[in-house]
């Protein structure tokens, strides 16, 4: 798979400021009760806030936290492997000026590859993980308005994670209701 990585000059020149945003988006997953299982997706508890098509937005305060945050989020399984499952959380940071796409791997990945994706069978890049955690690893992209776009207009998705360099599993994520719900989103 020959692709670029999504946004890695943005990203390198707000590595920082990504970073510092992790700590606080990482809390907000795990209040958010995401659980990832080799066996089964990601379950969040936060409370359901509306549904829109195969996307839920999902808010909860996290500890520490002075106001609600919401996400918008959808976990899926691979095609080919019931035991494998990712988590794709959407949201806005708190000061309303970045988009983030935080995607949610099993334990296992090969982090040098990092996280592929295809819309509509056009590769649109991979991102770098940032973080593993006892339930899985974190690839993070900073959206810009050109990425948003391609994510509402798509038809198809395929997130793709790898075991191997030559190994990649795809996992197809819906993206009917994205658009919705990311206008919904607070």
């Amino acid at each position: 798979m020959g692709a670029s990585n999504i946004q890695a000059k943005d990203l390198q020149a707000r590595g920082l400021t990504v970073a510092g945003w992790l700590g606080g988006l990482v809390i907000l997953a795990i209040s958010l009760g995401l659980s990832l299982g080799l066996t089964q997706p990601a379950n969040a508890q936060g409370a359901v806030r509306s549904v829109h098509g195969d996307w839920q937005i999902r808010c909860d305060t996290p500890p520490g936290a002075q106001a609600e945050q919401c996400a918008l989020i959808q976990s899926v399984v691979a095609e080919d492997r019931s035991n494998a499952g990712l988590t794709v959380i959407v949201l806005k940071t708190a000061d309303q000026k970045s988009r983030l796409m935080r995607v949610v791997a099993p334990l296992g990945v090969l982090l040098p590859s990092g996280l592929g994706l295809k819309l509509d069978n056009q590769d649109v890049g991979r991102a770098g993980f940032v973080r593993c955690l006892p339930n899985g690893c974190v690839a993070e992209v900073v959206m810009d308005d050109k990425l948003l776009g391609q994510l509402k207009n798509a038809k198809t998705a395929t997130f793709i994670i790898f075991e191997t360099p030559e190994e990649g599993i795809g996992f197809p994520l819906s993206l009917n209701g994205l658009a919705e719900g990311y206008d919904k989103l607070p």
